[in-house]
């Protein structure tokens, strides 16, 4: 394993996000913050509480995990399209580094970025509302699983990108809607019960429910079933990057 290979991609790609600490923390942050103004002042001052948690304290969970995915996305498929669109993967692909030790980097990079914004988005919202974690391990294990599978997915699709405007393709017209249908704002038992069989079709509902589990100890869905659900996801992506990389796919522009 070339450790010090991994080590500069990843020190890369954390320096340049720094570099725009405007549009990739601040910016996200903001959004973040208008949407506890305007779902859990205006629509919290008549919904008083959900399973037992105040509905501004109920939907902190599923914001974060929001900005997660979307962030996880972002981050992994910029970061390796950029050097096709530049002409700098070249470099990485003539260097002494596998494709393994390039995922570890590029991934490990995208995962890290989006847990940091999670973790300042979390302690945004403790200026909201009250919060209270009752499983903070497990919080942070969904937390991390999360970023890496949803960066995993990332990667795939700035690999798959040919045009800056497929990068956006698939979160905006896939990933955005199902996170938005999957629990972000609202608990899936208040649908009808059809429409609550439909929404475990969505993977999202797993992600989100799991996360709001360690907060408030309530959860759509069983515990065990979403971090079960979470690994599937995670080995899916492992495996359409293997199978990527197995049948001769370069990353060239």
């Amino acid at each position: 394993m070339n450790y010090y290979a991994i080590k500069a991609i990843y020190m890369f790609e954390m320096a340049r996000w720094w570099r725009t600490v405007t549009q990739s923390i601040i910016s996200p942050v903001v959004s973040t913050s208008l949407y506890f103004v305007v779902f859990g002042a205006a629509i919290g001052s008549r919904i008083e509480s959900v399973e037992g948690v105040s509905y501004a304290a109920f939907i902190v969970p599923g914001l974060i995990m929001l900005s997660l995915l979307q962030q996880s996305l972002s981050n992994a498929s910029f970061g390796i399209y950029f050097p096709k669109f530049a002409g700098t993967v070249y470099e990485i692909l003539t260097a002494p580094i596998s494709h393994v030790e390039t995922v570890i980097a590029f991934v490990g990079a995208a995962a890290t970025k989006s847990v940091i914004l999670a973790l300042i988005i979390l302690l945004t919202a403790s200026f909201f509302v009250d919060l209270q974690i009752q499983h903070p391990i497990w919080m942070v294990t969904f937390m991390v699983l999360t970023a890496i599978t949803f960066s995993l997915i990332g990667f795939i699709i700035g690999i798959w990108a040919d045009g800056f405007e497929k990068l956006q393709l698939i979160p905006l017209l896939i990933v955005t809607p199902l996170a938005f249908l999957g629990g972000t704002f609202y608990s899936i038992t208040m649908l009808p019960e059809t429409w609550q069989n439909i929404a475990l079709l969505n993977p999202v509902v797993y992600l989100v429910s799991g996360f709001r589990w360690s907060f408030y100890g309530v959860a759509d869905v069983d515990v065990g079933i979403s971090l079960g659900m979470t690994l599937v996801f995670m080995a899916i992506s492992l495996a359409i990057i293997s199978w990527i990389f197995k049948t001769g796919y370069k990353l060239r522009a």
